[in-house]
Formats: structure tokens, sequence, C-alpha cells
């Protein structure tokens, strides 16, 4: 029997960061996954083999509808699938392998199969049992669906059969208006399938700020998305290569169906904690499935903790990468921390979506009082050189303090651009330091700048 410091159960962004922050800190780590490679949901069927086919897609959208307005004639690529999802693949490959090294470069143990906790101290895998000072639950989460619907990765898919499909749909049906329905649903859309989205609220991606969701999906329909929203699905009929969605509109009861060759469920995740022996243990667990911790991600039984989309809060990779590293830092006789208001959100479209901390209509809510602060891509020299100019930067600052509560974007590589105000927010910035501090010409950055300026006496290129 081998005996540990620390068991990590799962290897995804949560898992595998802990691991590496627990061997930092001097304790003896292992780290347990039943797939064949490391990396989790995320590297091997989620963030980063979608942002691979986004990659390829947006490429060809570039050739198909503006290269020609560059100069650059010719004709526009064909797409070989097979070389598309063989790229996408290869990504996948070097990130896996490159945890693999950081495994081996800080002396962690990769326990290979499925974990299990017969009792608390001792983690089994396969038919091996392993003591552990402190156990930590990175399991992760999965595809939620809906009654009526039954999954085959093959005609009715999550992200993960939709990452791999035989052939390219000539009608694809999504089921869902969340940030993996209309990332994926961008990807065959570019491509050229006809993509169907079905939301059962009024609105796409919910929790998002108001105008930046309407914007959004304009922008979408605009790039030949077509949605029908406030619908509920009430069955999926599938064959072996059609599919008949069966839902109801909320606002008059009445049914409709529609074809498709392929049908994604993009409708949430749920956690993952199947087979690990937690009710035998004794680890309460909330209404949901998720596992209730405590400040320090420790749950109810002594040396357990668990983090990720194991436990509550948005099912995001970089939160569970920073729960990771906070519940490293606490079982090292350390403080661990995670500041849950500067958790950015990113939809990596094309415009990109993000943002971090309130939107207006949270602001409205709570009663508090606040200033807008908006600059159009319009006015910025770099994005309209490169076709970029749709979309905007808002920033909400405290109409008293000036400090910042929160941004919300959409427009060229905003993914990138929100961590100047999640640096800001941090340090507890106000709109007027952003917008003193000098930024480079011609960058994008400068539609943040310029929305920080708006807070103000306004901006100078608006």
């Amino acid at each position: 029997m081998s005996s540990y410091d620390v068991i990590v159960i799962g290897s995804g962004p949560g898992g595998y960061v802990c691991a590496i922050r627990c061997a930092q800190l001097g304790l003896k780590t292992a780290c347990v996954e039943g797939r064949e490679t490391l990396g989790g949901t995320c590297l091997n069927i989620g963030c980063i083999p979608s942002k691979a086919l986004l990659h390829s897609s947006h490429m060809l959208h570039e050739a198909e509808h503006n290269f020609a307005k560059m100069g650059l004639k010719g004709k526009s690529p064909s797409v070989d699938w097979k070389q598309m999802l063989a790229y996408k693949d290869d990504v996948i490959g070097q990130n896996t392998k490159g945890i693999e090294f950081l495994f081996k470069k800080n002396k962690i143990d990769w326990l290979k199969g499925w974990g299990s906790i017969p009792e608390a101290g001792k983690v089994k895998v396969g038919e091996e049992v392993h003591e552990a000072k402190h156990i930590i639950i990175a399991s992760g989460s999965e595809p939620s669906s809906l009654p009526g619907v039954e999954i085959d990765e093959k005609v009715v898919v999550t992200s993960e059969g939709a990452l791999s499909l035989p052939k390219i749909p000539k009608k694809m049906v999504v089921i869902g208006a969340g940030v993996i329905g209309l990332e994926l649903g961008s990807v065959y859309a570019r491509l050229g399938a006809e993509v169907q989205v079905i939301e059962f609220l009024d609105h796409i991606t919910p929790g998002m700020d108001a105008e930046i969701s309407k914007v959004f999906q304009r922008t979408l329909k605009k790039q030949g998305l077509d949605f029908t929203m406030g619908a509920a699905v009430q069955k999926v009929d599938a064959t072996k290569t059609k599919a008949k969605v069966t839902y109801k509109l909320r606002k008059d009861d009445s049914e409709h169906v529609i074809d498709a060759d392929v049908v994604l469920v993009a409708t949430g995740r749920k956690p993952y904690t199947d087979g690990l022996g937690l009710d035998a243990l004794g680890v309460k667990m909330s209404d949901r499935g998720q596992i209730e911790v405590d400040t320090q991600y420790k749950t109810n039984v002594p040396g357990i903790l668990a983090i990720g989309d194991a436990i509550d809060g948005p099912m995001l990779a970089h939160k569970a990468e920073d729960e990771g590293m906070a519940a490293a830092e606490v079982v090292a006789g350390k403080h661990g921390h995670v500041n849950y208001g500067v958790i950015p959100g990113v939809i990596y479209t094309h415009p990109e979506v993000s943002n971090v901390g309130a939107t207006e209509e949270q602001l409205k809510e709570a009663g508090r009082a606040y200033k807008v602060g908006k600059f159009s891509f319009m006015g910025n020299g770099r994005a309209k050189a490169n076709f970029a100019g749709d979309g905007f930067v808002k920033i909400l600052a405290d109409a008293e303090t000036d400090r910042i509560l929160g941004a919300h974007m959409i427009g060229p590589m905003v993914g990138d651009l929100i961590h100047e105000v999640c640096v800001a927010m941090e340090f507890g910035a106000s709109a007027q330091d952003l917008a003193m501090t000098c930024h480079a010409h011609p960058t994008y950055s400068e539609a943040v700048r310029e929305a920080a300026l708006a807070c103000g006496d306004g901006a100078i290129h608006a």
C-alpha cells in the first residue's frame, strides 16, 4: 500500500493544477485519472478541441468573406473535414502530453484508473488501495440532458460527440442557447450547416448582461444561426441517420416538429460524482448533486476536500484552477483564497463575448447607484482595419466612488481584453485609474480605455 500526503481524484484543470501546486509546496502527491490521457473534459473533449475547430472555421470564414477585400484573390479553400479533425486531435495531444511532462517534472504519481474512497484516508484505484492524509475530489462534470431525449453520440450528441462527427451535417438543431451550444453552433454554421437553436428562455446566454445578450443574438443571426426562443423540447425521435425534434412554444402551447441530421444537446452540465462512494462516507451533498464544502473546500468528512465543477459555482476551468491552487494551500497549512467576484466568463465565437463582475440587471436589483461607460469598436482603428468593428465595451462603475463594479464586452479578442478589468477590480481600481493608464495605439485595448473615459467626462473617439 503506497502512502501520500495528498491524492487528487481527477486530472482536469482543477485536479492537475491542484496536484502540481501540492507538489510545489513539498507534499508527496498522486493524481487519479481513468482516461487514457490527462486533462479531463476540458483538454480532451471540451475547451481545447472546441477552440481548435472555432479557429479553423473562422479562418475559412475570413477566406470566404474578407480576403478579397484585402487584395488576397483566389479560390476559397475547400474543407477537408478529416484533416480538420486531425488538426484538432493534434492540438489535444500536445496539451495532454504537456501535463504528463509537468507531472514527471513535479514527481507526481499518475494512478491510472477510476478512483473511489472506501473510507476516509484511503483511495481505491482498480484493485489497489492507497493511503492519503488528504483527498481532494476534482471529478468534474458531465453533460446533462432532458426527459425524452436519449443521447447516442451519433445523431443525438453532447459536446463530446459534436467534436468528432463523421461528416458535417446539412441541418443541425442545437438545444440550449448557452456557451457550448452557441460556440459549436457557430463552428458548423461556418462550415455550411443550417443551424437552428431552440432555447427555453426568451433570451440567449442566461445570466449575461441583457444589452450584450441582445446584440450577441442579432450578430449570430447575421452569421446564419436561426433561433426559436421560449420553446420547451418535448422529445427527440432518432433513427440511425436522422432525428425529429418536438417542441412546444411557451407563449401559446403550440406543438412543432423540426427535422435534423444531428441534434446537439447543450442544456448544461451536472457534477460527476458517481462511483466515488460519497453516500457511504456520509459526505454532504446539495439538492443539485454538488458536494458541499466550507470556505476552505473541506467537506464534512475530515481529510476530504472538493473543488471545481463538483462543488457550487460557475462551471469554468479557470474557476476550478483557482480552487485547486487554494485547496493545495489549505492542505499545506497556508491560506487559500479565491475572489469569486472577479472570475471572468468568455464565449469564443466571433466576435468574442466576455464579462466580469456585476451586470446592470444585478446592480438595479440591488438598488446600487452606478454609471455606465460604453465605447463601440467602430471607433477603434485597429478593429476597423481588421473587419472587426462589430461590438462594444461597457464598464459599470459605482456612481459615487467610481470603483469598477463590472465589465461586459462583445468584439474582437475581448476574451483577452477582459483581464485588464479583472486586474483593475482585484486592486479595487476606479474607472478613472483605467482611463489614466496609457494604452498602446493602435490596439483593441484602447476600446477598454475609451469605455473607462466614458465613465467620466466622455470618450475621445466617440
